[in-house]
């Protein structure tokens, strides 16, 4: 028998705000307030996706647009958070790096700061009440002007070191040029936070490249199309970046035919450090633990190498101590164990 999955010690680091809803929340919430869902949220749960065109996207953005709607209240956000943690515990992980684009809420909770600062007190509420560690990454929208990426940069560096601990980039990377979000990455880096983009999933290894010149890049959010690049994968090598491999998004998406065909075997034994995400369970079904389950069952990890994965994720972590070294001793202590 192999050992539990769910056991194995973990950090998660690409998860959105609105995608970590449960989906008998979203439910919920939307018969409680009048939504009617369409039926892709409903009976046709998971939706059948594909991004491989603009109307692909369009539809997925639809979808999640029609799931951030029946988020109204105060209550609502400290529920997703509390719940989010919640599973983020039963699923073994130990850390979160959450990521919230406070301007999709703004209208509806008093602008941008009492957002963000909503956020950060339910964060902190469900941190308590479940002990899973969370860092809140605001993510600007790389299909909005550039000047609202700095707007958001600038409310990051207000609240870095009081629960924002990164600042990302998020949306179809086939559109806005990172380099035209370069000045808000540069405000985010003085503050001193993490830089997490999004990049080669939806485009190419050029996308992830960018990444790395233009917004210096501290991990890529995604980052798989960099195996078609063997130059550039011996980079993210050499320089540790990180990347996010989201194997269930890849797959719902259409990036990748079937979970086997993500190119997750061919990153880790080039040296990329690989921290597996779940990207919008929401939207994709299944949750962190199954991301493992991919990289165990479908690429034929080892428990020793799904070890490295886990002790990736909280490397490539902002996990403070002594938080970091308990869970890289619960790692050694999983794999030390029997099954």
């Amino acid at each position: 028998m192999s050992r539990s999955l769910t056991a194995l010690p973990k950090a998660h680091l690409h998860l959105h705000f609105t995608g970590a809803m449960r989906h008998a929340t979203l439910v919920e919430l939307a018969r409680d307030r009048g939504i009617r869902l369409p039926p892709a949220l409903t009976e046709d749960w998971p939706p059948r996706l594909s991004a491989a065109d603009e109307r692909g996207w369009f539809r997925f953005q639809r979808l999640y647009d029609v799931a951030r709607s029946v988020l109204r209240r105060p209550q609502d956000v400290v529920r997703l958070m509390t719940e989010t943690a919640q599973d983020e515990r039963a699923e073994g992980s130990r850390w979160l790096e959450i990521q919230v684009d406070p301007s999709g809420f703004a209208a509806r909770f008093g602008g941008i700061t009492a957002m963000i600062e909503l956020v950060l007190e339910a964060a902190a509420a469900a941190e308590r009440a479940t002990g899973v560690g969370i860092g809140v990454i605001v993510a600007a929208n790389r299909t909005k002007h550039p000047l609202e990426a700095r707007t958001l940069a600038r409310l990051a560096a207000q609240y870095a070191g009081r629960g924002v601990t990164g600042f990302g980039l998020s949306n179809d990377e086939r559109t806005g040029a990172a380099g035209d979000f370069a000045a808000a990455f540069r405000i985010a880096a003085r503050a001193g936070l993490l830089l997490t983009p999004h990049g080669g999933e939806l485009a190419g290894p050029d996308s992830v490249a960018a990444c790395l010149d233009d917004l210096h890049a501290h991990r890529i959010g995604h980052g798989i199309r960099a195996a078609e690049d063997p130059a550039l994968v011996k980079r993210l090598a050499a320089d540790g970046i990180t990347c996010e491999v989201c194997p269930s998004s890849n797959v719902a998406l259409g990036v990748a035919a079937d979970p086997a065909a993500v190119p997750l075997r061919r990153l880790f034994e080039a040296g990329v450090p690989v921290a597996l995400g779940a990207d919008d369970p929401l939207l994709f079904g299944p949750r962190l633990a199954a991301q493992y389950e991919i990289a165990r069952y479908a690429h034929g990890f080892s428990d020793t190498e799904l070890a490295d994965l886990a002790r990736a994720s909280v490397a490539g972590s902002v996990m403070p101590e002594p938080r970091r070294s308990q869970v890289l001793a619960g790692i050694g202590a999983w794999l030390a164990g029997n099954p």
